[in-house]
């Protein structure tokens, strides 16, 4: 198998760049879409490149579809060691963790002072923190849900809090969202983002075309947003 061919066509004002995957023994045309390494077309050696751009024309609405979805993940979890100086983000802001004694009075439990993150020493610092984190999700995901359901016209049955490593959030048919306690970690917009996608999912259970549309009345930068959170996100999953 060899990958070294690229093309690239445009539908609408979307481009899908893609990479070409070329067997001996393949005797089909195959469209995979990674989150990671993006579009690939698996093809026989002698399929032309104008042919494969066509089939990726013609499958170009599921293509974005699957990018769209892909986006709304977290990113590969992000490896931490949890010692003095390492930088944890809370609403968008970067703090540096510091381990203190326990005696001090910042230093039972978590908190933030002077720009810290105080975890008391000798406490399991990443089981510690999780439980800050989650204590703070909760409080804002409630907020923030009541502003955007009363902008979407929806009224969700709870709010609860996850440990969700393969997604940010999600909304299940009885209309309780559930969400990633590590979007807490992200500005207001990004989770707000979010909040609002898990919203319009009680009118729209699949990511439809109205659904986009419904969420873009809403929330008409969904898209930058959407984008600003694949990225910032990369520091928000350990």
């Amino acid at each position: 198998m060899t990958a070294s061919e690229q093309s690239i066509v445009q539908f609408g004002g979307t481009s899908i760049a893609y990479l070409v995957e070329r067997g001996r023994r393949r005797k089909t045309i195959a469209i995979a879409v990674d989150p990671v390494c993006g579009v690939s077309v698996r093809a026989p050696q002698d399929a032309p490149i104008a042919r494969l751009d066509s089939i990726v024309v013609r499958k170009a609405k599921w293509i974005i579809e699957r990018r769209r979805q892909y986006a709304d993940l977290p990113p590969p979890q992000t490896p931490r060691e949890f010692v003095n100086g390492e930088t944890f983000l809370y609403a968008g802001k970067q703090y540096r963790l510091k381990i203190v004694d326990r005696q001090r009075r910042e230093g039972t439990g978590v908190s933030l002072v002077g720009g810290r993150l105080c975890v008391g020493r000798g406490q399991p610092v990443r089981s510690v923190l999780v439980s800050w984190y989650r204590e703070r999700a909760q409080e804002h995901l409630v907020r923030r849900v009541q502003i955007w359901a009363d902008r979407i016209g929806v009224r969700p049955a709870s709010v609860r809090v996850r440990e969700q490593r393969t997604r940010w959030g999600s909304a299940d048919s009885k209309g309780n969202l559930r969400f990633n306690w590590r979007i807490v970690q992200a500005p207001t917009r990004l989770l707000d983002y979010v909040v609002a996608h898990e919203l319009v999912h009680l009118i729209h259970r699949d990511h439809t075309r109205e659904f986009w549309a419904t969420l873009g009345r809403t929330m008409p930068d969904y898209e930058a947003r959407r984008e600003n959170l694949r990225i910032f996100g990369r520091a928000m999953v350990w």
